[in-house]
C-alpha cells in the first residue's frame, strides 16, 4: 500500500480492514469510513503487535493485518520461493514445534527453511509423510500432541545456549550497524542537520571503535543511498552477523519531548522474545543513561521486521529527540 490510509478517508480497502478488525474482536460495528473507532481499533491492534501506535494504517500495519487474519487450519503450509509464507498461522505452528522440541529457529511468522526442517523432524517423529508441508495429516497430529506438553521456554533456552558457546570476546566478531535513512531520503531536519547525517555520523565513530577492539563491522549503507528494509535485512543475514545494531534518532511536534529508547524483538500477545536481544538493548539502555543526561525512555519488546527478521539478536537505538533544542 503506497498512500497511507487516514482518519476521514472512505474507500473499499478501508471497509476491509474494519471487518479484520472486527473478526479480531478490536472493532464493533465495521465501516468504510475512517472514523474515531476505526483509529482506536488500529492503536488497540498496533499496540498488542508491538508496533507503534498510531491509529494510522501504513504499509507495515497492513502487512500485520494480512498477517494476523490467518489461524492455523485455513490453509497448508510450506516452503515457497522466492516469497515466503506468513501470518499468524504459521506464528502458531513454530510455537507449537517448539513447544514439542523441535528447533524452527525464531518464532517469527515466517515459514522458512528451518520451519519446513522442523515440519519434516516432526512428520518422521509421528510417522506420517515427510513432506515439509502443514496440512490436514501433519495438523492433527500437532493437536493431538501438543496438550501433552506445558512449561518452559525452550526457544529461549536454545537462544541462550547458541550465543553462551561463543566466546565472549569481540575480536573476529560481526556486528552490523544500520544507520537509517541515507541518499536522499533524510529524515527530519533540524538546525541544519538532518537525521540521515547523525546517525550515520554515529555509524561511522561506532564502526572505528569496533574496528580497533578486532570486530568485522558492516555497515548496511554509505552516506549516499537508502537501502530498502528488506535489503539491510538481507544484508544483516548474509554476513552471518552476530548482533546487529540500528541508530535512529526521533522527533516529535513538542519541542519538550527528550530520551533514549532501545528495542528489541518481542511480541507479548504469543508470548514470544528475543533474550539475548532484550539483554543486550538493557545494558545499551543502562550505559547510556549512566553516562548521559537523557530521559531514560525505558527498553521495548517490538515486532518491527528488521527487529523480527534477522538471523542475529537485533536491537534498535533511538538516541533522542532531534527536535530538542
Amino acid at each position: 500500500m503506497s498512500d497511507q490510509l487516514k482518519s476521514g478517508d472512505r474507500s473499499d480497502a478501508i471497509g476491509l480492514i474494519a471487518n479484520t478488525l472486527n473478526r479480531l474482536g478490536f472493532l464493533e460495528k465495521p465501516s468504510d469510513l475512517f472514523d474515531d473507532s476505526l483509529t482506536e481499533a488500529i492503536k488497540a491492534f498496533q499496540q498488542e503487535r508491538g508496533l507503534t501506535s498510531t491509529g494510522l494504517v501504513n504499509e507495515i500495519t497492513q502487512r500485520a493485518l494480512d498477517e494476523a487474519r490467518w489461524r492455523l487450519g485455513d490453509r497448508i503450509l510450506l516452503l515457497t520461493n522466492p516469497v515466503l509464507i506468513r501470518g499468524d498461522d504459521v506464528s502458531a505452528l513454530q510455537g507449537r514445534l517448539v513447544e514439542l522440541g523441535f528447533n524452527c529457529g525464531k518464532v517469527d511468522g515466517v515459514y522458512g527453511v528451518k520451519t519446513e526442517d522442523a515440519v519434516k523432524e516432526f512428520q518422521k517423529s509421528v510417522g506420517i509423510v515427510v513432506d515439509g508441508k502443514c496440512g490436514p495429516s501433519t495438523l492433527i497430529s500437532l493437536m493431538r500432541l501438543v496438550k501433552t506438553v506445558q512449561g518452559g521456554a525452550p526457544a529461549a533456552l536454545r537462544e541462550k545456549i547458541k550465543h553462551s558457546v561463543r566466546s565472549p570476546a569481540l575480536a573476529d566478531k560481526v556486528i552490523v550497524l544500520d544507520p537509517s535513512w541515507g541518499g536522499e531520503f533524510t529524515g527530519e531536519s533540524f538546525h541544519g542537520v538532518t537525521e540521515s547525517e547523525i546517525v550515520f555520523d554515529l555509524a561511522q565513530r561506532l564502526e572505528g571503535r569496533l574496528l580497533a577492539l578486532g570486530v568485522n563491522v558492516v555497515l548496511t549503507r554509505s552516506s549516499k543511498n537508502s537501502p530498502l528494509e528488506k535489503d539491510r535485512i538481507a544484508t544483516a543475514n548474509s554476513v552471518s552477523a552476530d548482533l546487529v545494531i540500528a541508530l535512529k534518532v526521533d522527533s516529535y511536534k513538542n519541542e519538550k519531548a527528550n530520551g533514549v529508547a532501545t528495542y528489541y524483538y518481542g511480541r507479548d500477545d504469543k508470548g514470544v522474545h528475543s533474550v539475548v536481544g532484550e539483554r543486550f538493548a538493557n545494558l545499551i539502555q543502562r550505559e547510556i543513561c549512566a553516562r548521559t543526561d537523557l530521559l531514560n525512555c525505558q527498553t521495548h519488546a517490538k515486532s518491527w521486521d528488521l527487529l523480527r527478521l534477522t538471523i542475529a539478536p537485533c536491537v534498535r537505538i533511538d538516541l533522542g529527540y532531534l527536535s530538542n533544542p
